[in-house]
């Protein structure tokens, strides 16, 4: 019963504290700013943050993650 407790209360903080370290919009198109794209603007896409910006004279799509991870799509 303890066990079970513990995972419930350890996956209840880790839900939280992803939470708690996601980026607004914002914060986003700033670090994209800096990562040097232009041009940038979101899509909805649910949950997973999809934008569309310009780098290099080319448009891209690009997602991020809520720690900030910026990954280019194919």
């Amino acid at each position: 019963m303890r066990l079970r407790w513990f995972i419930l209360s350890a996956a209840a903080l880790v839900g939280a504290a992803t939470t708690a370290y996601a980026l607004t919009s914002d914060e986003i198109k700033a670090k994209l700013q800096t990562a040097g794209y232009t041009q940038i603007r979101e899509i909805q896409a649910g949950k997973i943050k999809t934008f569309k910006a310009v780098k290099d004279g080319q448009e891209r799509s690009i997602i991020v993650d809520t720690r900030g991870h910026i990954k280019e799509l194919q």
